[in-house]
């Protein structure tokens, strides 16, 4: 992306593009950050910014490197400590590489309350890290009060706590609150009444709110809604009711509601009056009041150090009696006056020293994602606090000694003072198995690297597997990976990299798919040896499967997933929690077949119909022509055995296919004319034979209404940009199949219509053949062969032996598989014409390639900052595992960052199944008994009397029921 063509390096962000959109990403090229603290939290924001494509970055620090930052900042190395650099400029390039399009320079001048803060004008958005309180004050006052606001965002992280601030402005607005793609409904009926009624289709419930607005098109009888802006009050899942429709004519049939976008404006208060009147996010509401009194510790922590000029000393008993204090004290300056927290301001006093990188992704993504917000008023921002805190990970660590937590002089110091040493000796003893090496992974990697997870001298190993190359989509999210390693594996690149962090990691990476085929390689042996196995994966199925070897191994699972701005996470723990199989997501909802084939309403009916297209085309009936002849490979033995009356499957196909088959240019071109023919004029005309404009159901309803809507027959003209972008590619892709080449030169509309010339259009005439109107009747699996159709098999395979149009290089062709990212195969632009003609033939608003790209490609939008959230949480739920704690301190969490939201609960505890007396079982149990062939239920009873005599009274009732 450039700042003077503001153009969209697609190859790069297409992910991104689908989270933010193409308005947002442009502002976020012109928009200048400046960022303060280059420690852990400051670093992590600084990737996600610089990943997410702004104009330019400035990184302050006045601070030196030391061995402290090599267990919080990734991108320090023991060079940097050796020779005491400055932390802004030792990271400086290592951050800039991660973006070329982002203008990333250095800062070391100081900052502090005599610095004149006029050069901060010329950046729309300052985020201070590790900055006193005073200090943040007077630079959050700068920025409210210029004119316009500089956005002001500040964080911190202190110990196993993090506080995170925002200020826009007295008046903020944003154009899209939610980022959801607004929603279309069907309507049903509308009542003429003060207010009219709107009802929806039956089992599509509208998903609406009260004080929404929509639109209105496509209503036929009561017009005078079309066009109209309406705010609505919902009355059911299945109505809602809109302004007076007393004047208007009544409804007939038909319409669609569609959700109009509208801005809001927010308004946000200073640092200085929300210190004592905040306004915060609950993230746990199962502690609601936590929030209120960690800001009270917090501020209680800045006056101490603005007292002593430090932070309270590692586990030290007076700092913490001396922090106590000044909580009481500044309680009484509060307007809303919280319970004062013991626990809270001990456990602040004693691990504020150190750091957990963890918590440090956490805020750091939701902060990365608020400074976004500030730069593009894309999504509604945090008003105006969020705490974050991991006490559950120090809950249960008992009372260890205090020289647990003291610095040992290694880069695990931070942590330490945080966790405690021996739990610091387990993270590094663990064995980790890290299914997937994506977004998630790269991200979990360095957080592996950061706590010295494998790094164990005699224990502990991270073993990361992935089947995929780097491709250029991924260098947006991916961190780990850089331009030249496209096309390298992933998993071996990443490993590559995490060294880098932390060359004391054992790290083994492989190339395989987890899933049965590679049982052999990871068995149940190798998943007893792992601790902890981690899935990064997209694929639902894989992660079942994954979950059931855990499962049979009572191995600990932590998943994990985002979609855009949202994530989740989830913590499966053996013999505490319930498995990932153990529920079930609805499953999505499939297009019903006829709706595809004939009555599409939709435009992702149009796509899914046009990448259909592209599957039988170009994949399936190539791969079933290549098998065919694989199996028999000469096409005179195929034609005799077909005249002896054997029945050979897809040989029907296949010979048509052989027939059909083009052999120069030309006929690619016209195969591809005559497709448009077929595809866009004939099926009209045939539905519309089958089912004229005035056909009436046995009600006395129209066939065609609302959501059916009657097709027009398009005619072919080359003029016409979508026709002739369907008859290019899908030229170039029959040639592509069948091996015919072509020059740029044959694609030009000359030449085209120098070949159209020739091309014969046969007239219509119509069918016989029964349309579908069933939504419950799916694709058939095998079409009848008639005899005619086996009559023509054999004329039509005869005819090409006798034009020796049957050789081996004849019985070829070439399997297309379907690629989103690579724009010159012409792969998505066959399937936006074909997918654009049919909605123009139903009269269906069409889709941009952008979208149609992403409904066709089912890409999932992605974007680095709930990436980031994501894997923070689910490694501080890492580090309680490896520390065995009790079911109540595990948390799973939903995330929605575009909203925000922030939700911790519970895990779901493992249901027991009640036998009797008291004997119960869970999914966790089990009763392994080995047999042999000659095994009878005799056997089986006794072995189980042997191996589990507490269960005889059970056997003894088995018996009493089964005869042996």
């Amino acid at each position: 992306m450039t700042t003077e063509s503001l153009e969209i390096d697609d190859g790069l962000y297409s992910r991104q593009r689908y989270v933010l959109g193409d308005t947002a990403m442009q502002k976020m090229a012109k928009s200048c950050v400046f960022l303060s603290g280059m420690g852990g939290l400051g670093v992590e924001i600084a990737k996600n910014l610089v990943l997410a494509g702004i104009k330019a970055l400035t990184i302050h620090d006045t601070k030196k490197c030391q061995a402290w930052d090599l267990g919080t900042n990734f991108f320090l190395c023991e060079d940097d400590v050796v020779n005491e650099r400055n932390r802004a400029e030792a990271v400086l390039h290592r951050i800039a590489e991660l973006n070329p399009y982002v203008q990333v320079s250095s800062s070391s001048a100081p900052l502090d309350e005599t610095t004149d803060l006029s050069f901060l004008e010329k950046y729309q958005c300052v985020v201070l890290t590790e900055i006193k309180l005073t200090l943040q004050k007077k630079i959050n006052n700068f920025c409210h009060s210029h004119c316009p606001p500089i956005k002001f965002i500040s964080a911190d992280v202190h110990g196993i706590w993090s506080r995170l601030f925002c200020d826009f402005g007295d008046e903020f607005e944003v154009s899209d609150t939610t980022g959801e793609e607004p929603k279309e409904i069907f309507i049903s009926n509308i009542t003429q009444a003060n207010p009219g009624i709107v009802t929806c289709l039956e089992s599509h419930p509208h998903k609406l709110e009260t004080g929404q607005f929509l639109t209105f098109r496509e209503i036929h009888g009561m017009t005078g809604l079309n066009g109209s802006v309406q705010q609505i009050t919902v009355l059911s899942p299945f109505s809602f009711s809109v302004g007076d429709t007393t004047k208007l004519d009544p409804y007939l049939h038909g319409g669609i509601a569609v959700q109009v976008k509208t801005p809001k404006t927010f308004c946000f208060e200073p640092l200085e009056s929300q210190i004592k009147h905040p306004r915060c996010l609950i993230a746990d509401f199962s502690k609601p009041e936590a929030p209120l009194e960690i800001h009270l510790a917090m501020l209680a922590l800045d006056q101490f150090q603005e007292n002593y000029n430090r932070k309270p000393n590692i586990r030290c008993q007076q700092d913490s009696d001396e922090l106590l204090k000044l909580t009481v004290s500044i309680n009484e300056t509060l307007e809303e006056k919280p319970e004062v927290n013991a626990d809270i301001v001990h456990w602040l006093s004693w691990t504020a020293q150190g750091f957990l990188p963890p918590l440090a992704a956490a805020v750091g993504g939701v902060a990365s994602q608020e400074v976004l917000k500030a730069v593009t008023g894309k999504f509604s921002p945090l008003c105006q606090w969020l705490y974050l805190e991991a006490a559950d990970t120090v809950e249960s660590l008992g009372n260890p000694g205090h020289e647990e937590f003291l610095p040992r002089g290694d880069r695990y110091d931070a942590i330490r003072a945080c966790i405690g040493n021996t739990l610091c000796q387990k993270l590094q003893n663990l064995n980790i198995f890290l299914v997937g090496c994506g977004a998630i992974g790269c991200e979990m990697l360095k957080n592996f690297a950061l706590l010295g997870v494998g790094t164990g001298r005699e224990k502990g190993m991270v073993t990361v597997t992935d089947p995929d190359l780097i491709e250029k989509s991924n260098l947006n999210r991916q961190f780990l990976f850089r331009p030249h390693h496209i096309q390298k594996p992933k998993s071996y690149t990443a490993a590559e990299a995490t060294l880098k962090i932390n060359p004391q990691l054992k790290i083994d990476a492989h190339l395989n798919k987890v899933c049965p085929a590679t049982e052999s390689i990871y068995s149940d042996e190798f998943y007893t040896k792992q601790d902890i196995i981690i899935t990064a994966l997209d694929n639902v199925e894989a992660r079942r499967y994954v979950d059931s070897r855990c499962l049979a191994n009572l191995r600990p699972l932590l998943d994990s997933g985002t979609m855009g701005t949202k994530g989740h996470t989830e913590i499966i723990v053996p013999q505490l929690t319930e498995s990932y199989n153990s529920h079930r997501d609805p499953p999505e909802e499939e297009i019903p077949f006829c709706t595809l084939k004939s009555f599409p309403a939709a435009i992702e009916h149009t796509i899914q119909w046009a990448r259909d297209k592209f599957e039988s085309s170009f994949s399936h009936k190539p791969s079933l022509f290549n098998k065919f002849w694989q199996a028999y490979p000469s096409a005179e033995d195929v034609l005799q055995k077909i005249q002896n009356g054997q029945s050979l499957e897809g040989c029907f196909q296949v010979i048509k296919l052989l027939s059909r088959r083009p052999r120069i240019w030309s006929q690619c071109v016209e195969l591809a004319r005559l497709k448009f023919e077929k595809y866009f004029n004939h099926k009209a005309l045939q539905l519309l034979h089958c089912f004229p404009l005035e056909t009436r159901l046995k009600d006395g309803s129209l066939f065609w209404q609302s959501p059916k809507r009657p097709p027009s027959p398009i005619k072919f003209d080359l003029n016409e940009p979508l026709h002739l972008s369907f008859l290019q590619s899908a030229a170039k892709l029959y040639a592509t199949v069948y091996c015919i080449p072509f020059s740029e030169k044959d694609l030009s509309v000359n030449s085209l219509m120098d070949i159209l010339s020739e091309v014969k259009i046969e007239e219509f005439k119509p069918s016989n053949k029964v349309v579908q109107t069933d939504e419950t009747a799916r694709k058939p699996d095998h079409v009848p062969v008639s005899s005619e159709d086996e009559r023509n098999a054999v004329f039509q395979l005869e005819e090409a032996l006798s034009s020796n149009k049957a050789a081996k290089s004849d019985l070829q062709m070439t399997v297309l598989s379907f690629e989103k990212d690579d724009d010159s195969n012409g792969h998505i632009d066959f399937i936006t014409a074909a997918s654009n003609l049919r909605a123009k033939m139903y009269s269906i608003e069409p889709a941009d390639r952008f979208k149609t790209k992403r409904i066709a490609g089912k890409i999932i939008p992605a974007i680095a900052t709930s990436t980031a959230a994501v894997s923070g949480l689910v490694a501080l739920e890492m580090i309680k595992v490896a520390g065995g704690y009790p079911f109540d301190a595990y948390k799973n969490c939903f995330l929605n960052l575009a909203i925000p939201i922030i939700v911790f609960t519970e895990t779901s505890e493992v249901r027991k199944t009640e036998i009797r007396n008291g004997i119960s079982f869970t999914i966790w149990d089990r009763w392994t008994v080995h047999g042999k062939e000659d095994f009878t239920l005799s056997d089986f009873i006794n072995a189980v009397k042997v191996g589990y005599f507490h269960f005889l009274h059970l056997i003894s009732t088995l018996k009493s029921r089964v005869s042996v």
